[in-house]
């Protein structure tokens, strides 16, 4: 019993890693420069993004697959994309020009559509970043995740997950990667036990209301995904520091 009362009051004091969605994409609009900015501003951990291939594999920051007026972006060319404006009169960035924004801040780049034609385009935007190991990649397609592993396993990977499954550790493992991204909904204690029973990480998408933060946080999730990182800050209260004897100081 005192080892569980231990184990209970040390997840309860480490706090989850604070991570912007699209940028603070509560405050400016997702997924453009003024969202990344706001989010460093706004002291998150980490940024979660979108990217996608062009044709000529260019990756670009974006959610959405089309471009208003322009067509699916994986038919289009940079120089086709870059005539583009988002809603804020902002050009669609590029990866590499976002990473610089964020320097050494976790990031979190979620792929939507990529060819194998370009997964290199991909892992040199990476490679090229201020603070490559704080970049990571995650998707809901599986494939690119264990393409992306088999051709370079260094870079850290995740799969996102809108189910919950029978196995989550086996469909990480599958995929080669360390963190599951869950839909906030779907995450409970015993998944939560089972993938870090298993080494992995646990992320939570997307929350802002403080009932779910507070839930979250004492399920002991190591993320938390929302569009208001400020809000979810002061949700969680501060965060405690840890010795490597787990003790906190």
């Amino acid at each position: 019993m005192a080892a569980a009362v231990r184990r209970y009051l040390l997840r309860m004091l480490k706090r989850p890693r604070v991570i912007a969605h699209r940028g603070a994409s509560g405050y400016e609009y997702e997924n453009s420069r003024a969202a990344f900015r706001r989010a460093i501003a706004l002291d998150a951990d980490g940024v979660e993004l979108d990217v996608h291939a062009t044709r000529d594999g260019a990756i670009v920051v974006h959610h959405d697959a089309e471009l208003p007026g322009y067509g699916p972006i994986p038919l289009l060319s940079l120089e086709d994309v870059r005539q583009a404006r988002l809603r804020n009169g902002e050009t669609v960035p590029l990866l590499s020009e976002v990473l610089e924004i964020l320097g050494t801040r976790e990031t979190w780049i979620e792929v939507k559509s990529l060819a194998g034609a370009h997964d290199g385009e991909l892992l040199q935007a990476i490679a090229g970043a201020p603070a490559p190991a704080a970049c990571a990649v995650h998707s809901f397609d599986h494939r690119i995740i264990r393409r992306l592993h088999a051709a370079a396993p260094p870079v850290r990977l995740g799969v996102l997950l809108s189910a919950y499954v029978l196995d989550p550790v086996r469909v990480m493992r599958d995929a080669g990667a360390t963190c599951l991204w869950q839909e906030a909904e779907l995450i409970d204690e015993e998944l939560v036990n089972r993938v870090h029973a298993a080494g992995g990480e646990v992320i939570a998408w997307t929350v802002d209301e403080a009932g779910a933060l507070d839930r979250l946080t004492r399920l002991g999730v190591d993320g938390l995904c929302g569009n208001y990182p400020d809000r979810i800050r002061i949700a969680i209260g501060p965060k405690a520091a840890f010795r490597a004897d787990d003790r906190w100081v």
